[in-house]
């Protein structure tokens, strides 16, 4: 007999008649863990995006950091990465051609392998984790290069469901941080998602533990801990560590685009949710994959939706002096 991991929620309480967290959200709390953050190595690393997002048959454009990146896959599968500017005449290579694991530029036909520099052009270091494709850039990070990104802990890919999910904010990845090690809003900003949410240890250990159910219909629940910390400075992820979906972790990468067109700055959000069960039925949501992805990328957009507006207020704030504290 398979157990189904529901729970019926007990004296359900109303939205406005929940228990405040304001005087638990200290700002100097979650000002601290943003600055232990911050201090830590990323070694210049910065995500692209999916790792599917980026194919054998045509290139992908982003600006990071206020460079311009092209990637692309090479004769081989691996990922590729470097100047998103042609060395020639600075044509953009975001709509050049790849063919047999080469881009080739649409001006002028100048031919980028990414395994030797070619007329100044030379490629950036880049690494593709299986979920997430990244690109090194020395001159945008400052710090000390590691040969990898700092990838946190996560559950074994032959067990996992994956899938990620993307959007762009006006703000500051340090904004996206901030709401991240800030989980005592989550069940009064979302309340269709979360209920009953304890932050048990706040900051112990540098971390945040939490207690919190999630909403699946009426007084249905699935009670799970979890627990939000910082490898690096523009990483968030939540481990869940008991209850359904054991092992399961949801990473937050901000990665900053450079300014639009009135100077204000843009960060992309890329979440990565890695979905796992040590449930026998579980081996039927991997087959299922690929009608779940779709489902799961809504349920994070609908969380980003609301969590972007935090972190696009608070850099709204920050940049006008207004910011508490």
């Amino acid at each position: 007999m398979i157990r189904i991991p529901l729970s019926l929620r007990r004296g359900a309480v109303r939205w406005e008649e929940q228990r405040p967290t304001w005087q638990d959200a200290r700002p100097a709390l979650i000002a601290a863990a943003l600055k232990r953050a911050q201090d830590r190595p990323s070694g210049n690393w910065y995500v692209l995006g999916a790792s599917s997002a980026v194919t054998a048959d045509r290139p992908f454009g982003r600006t990071v950091a206020g460079a311009e990146v092209v990637a692309w896959r090479d004769a081989r599968g691996r990922l590729v990465a470097g100047p998103g500017a042609c060395p020639h005449l600075g044509a953009p290579l975001k709509d050049a051609v790849v063919r047999c694991g080469t881009l080739r530029c649409h001006w002028h036909g100048l031919a980028l392998g990414g395994t030797r520099p070619v007329a100044g052009w030379s490629a950036f270091p880049a690494h593709d984790d299986g979920v997430l494709a990244w690109v090194r850039l020395d001159a945008a990070g400052g710090g000390e290069p590691l040969d990898r990104p700092v990838v946190p802990a996560r559950p074994q890919p032959a067990a996992t469901v994956a899938a990620v999910y993307s959007a762009t904010g006006t703000c500051e990845p340090e904004d996206v941080v901030a709401n991240r090690l800030d989980p005592w809003h989550g069940a009064w900003f979302h309340p269709y998602s979360f209920v009953d949410l304890t932050v048990v240890d706040p900051g112990a250990e540098d971390s945040f533990t939490v207690q919190v159910s999630f909403k699946v219909a009426g007084r249905l629940v699935v009670p799970v801990r979890a627990v939000f910390s910082a490898p690096e400075p523009r990483t968030v992820v939540m481990h869940i560590t008991d209850g359904e979906g054991r092992g399961s972790a949801v990473e937050t990468h901000a990665t900053p685009l450079g300014p639009d067109g009135t100077g204000r700055p843009r960060t992309e959000v890329t979440e990565a949710v890695l979905a796992t069960s040590a449930r026998r039925g579980f081996a039927a949501a991997r087959a299922a994959a690929p009608l779940l992805r779709p489902l799961m990328r809504a349920a994070a957009g609908r969380l980003w939706r609301d969590d972007l507006a935090y972190a696009e207020r608070r850099w709204a704030l920050r940049s006008s002096g207004r910011f508490p504290g």
